[in-house]
């Protein structure tokens, strides 16, 4: 079967379509024949049947008024038989009265017996002619079934003179010789008609399978070319995609690089060198302090080293403030527990609340942009929750499942609208959603006016081509 399936349509065609059409043409080959057959029999009976009824009804008029044939009649219809045609066509003969008796036999033994009615008497008694091929088994063909194995039978009504009603039946046989070469002759020329027809037929068909075979085969080509091309551009975006993303894990990567440097270069740099000034500044005015006071404006001139001690001071502040919130700390060696800890602890101790924590498998190993992206998402969501909910019942819970790291970040706050935010003013939002989805991760935000906020992210524990713990 599977070889067959393999093959092309046209010759799934020719191998399966030939026995059924070969087995069609013998079936109607078959019941042609039969039809003829039956149909020379019924035309060769109707013509002998007038034949023969043109020359025995005159011999038996006596049954429309006595019930049985008088021995000069049954002397005259015996010459019938003797060197005539008639005698040359028919091989029986039988004269039967309506009640089933045989009146006239040519076999002697028959006359005065009483047989059933069959199908064929009847319907002569009816008024018609009625033609069959006999296979000679019953009861009255004893004398036929000695001679012959098939006969041609036909009834023919025998009518009275003047008045038409029918007063008896002839029952002959005829020999199936003239039958055998007309019919023998017809089922050739109508086998042959049935041949060429299936053949052409056939022919035809298998022409217009194969034609849309090909068509179908050279379509199945081009699919096929088509979707390998499609195969390859989808591979090639797949690659590509995954470079996109490899690339975008290494930027935000090396931006907390650049941002640790800049920190380092902040404090290292201007931080010492106005560090160094204030303490210059700070000298030189304990000095000058205690000098005779000069009046320069409004401001004495204690007062002027006072106010720019003060600035200095606070920009001394402002620089470390900043250089510390550029500066990430060092996640790369710790566990996704032990960073998540590391973020809350650091939000902690900025606004002096409390969040609870929950982790599941915080040992998990993870890519460097993962621990990244969850201690930068720690700390924009719970400082978020700080400003926008007063940092009302907050809960972190992290766990590691299934290759995936599943963080959620909620508080009780007052909430808010999701639909209603201008995506403007929610920069913080974008920053984290952003940088979920270039880690191909998902980012949720679900909120309810008075009921609180959950940020449920789902993020791959390992992106592939990036460093991991």
């Amino acid at each position: 079967m599977s070889a067959f399936l393999t093959r092309s349509l046209s010759r799934q065609f020719l191998i399966a379509s030939f026995p059924v059409l070969l087995i069609g043409m013998l079936l109607i080959g078959f019941w042609v024949a039969t039809q003829i057959t039956n149909s020379v029999a019924h035309r060769i009976g109707g013509m002998t049947g007038m034949y023969v009824d043109s020359f025995i009804a005159p011999h038996i008029q006596s049954l429309a008024t006595a019930d049985d044939l008088s021995a000069k009649e049954r002397a005259a219809l015996d010459q019938l038989f003797i060197d005539t045609p008639l005698g040359e066509k028919i091989a029986s003969l039988k004269i039967w009265r309506r009640d089933g008796r045989v009146l006239y036999s040519n076999n002697k033994a028959l006359i005065g017996r009483m047989f059933p009615i069959d199908e064929g008497l009847k319907v002569a008694l009816a008024g018609d002619v009625h033609s069959e091929m006999s296979d000679l088994k019953s009861v009255e063909n004893e004398f036929e079934r000695g001679k012959w194995s098939q006969l041609i039978e036909t009834y023919v009504p025998l009518r009275a003179d003047g008045t038409g009603t029918v007063i008896a039946a002839a029952e002959f046989y005829h020999s199936t010789d003239q039958l055998a070469l007309e019919s023998r002759a017809a089922q050739l020329k109508s086998w042959l008609m049935l041949i060429t027809t299936v053949a052409v037929m056939y022919l035809l068909l298998f022409a217009l399978v194969r034609r849309g075979s090909k068509t179908i085969v050279e379509q199945q080509g081009e699919l096929n070319d088509k979707v390998t091309q499609l195969t390859a551009l989808v591979t090639q975006n797949d690659q590509l995609h995954d470079k996109v993303r490899r690339a975008a894990a290494r930027t935000a990567a090396l931006n907390e690089v650049f941002l640790r440097r800049i920190s380092a270069d902040l404090h290292d740099g201007p931080g010492q060198d106005m560090g160094l000034a204030l303490m210059q500044f700070e000298s030189i005015g304990e000095t000058c302090m205690v000098c005779p006071g000069i009046s320069h404006g409004p401001l004495s001139g204690t007062e002027e080293f006072r106010v720019i001690r003060a600035s200095l001071q606070s920009a001394m502040a402002d620089l470390r403030a900043i250089s510390a919130g550029l500066q990430l700390p060092e996640i790369d060696k710790l566990s996704i527990r032990e960073i998540a800890e590391r973020a809350i602890r650091d939000y902690e101790r900025k606004t002096g609340a409390t969040v609870a924590l929950n982790t599941v498998n915080g040992q998990a190993p993870a890519s460097l942009s993962v621990k990244i992206t969850l201690y930068r998402l720690l700390q924009e969501s719970l400082t978020n929750g700080f400003r926008h909910a007063n940092g009302s019942e907050q809960h972190v819970e992290a766990k590691a499942e299934d290759g995936r790291l599943i963080v959620e970040v909620s508080d009780r706050g007052t909430g808010f609208n999701p639909a209603a935010i201008v995506p403007e003013g929610h920069l913080g939002l974008l920053g984290m959603r952003e940088r979920v989805e270039i880690l191909g991760g998902s980012f949720d935000l679900q909120s309810t006016v008075g009921q609180g906020t959950t940020i449920r992210v789902a993020l791959p524990l390992v992106v592939p081509g990036l460093e991991q713990e």
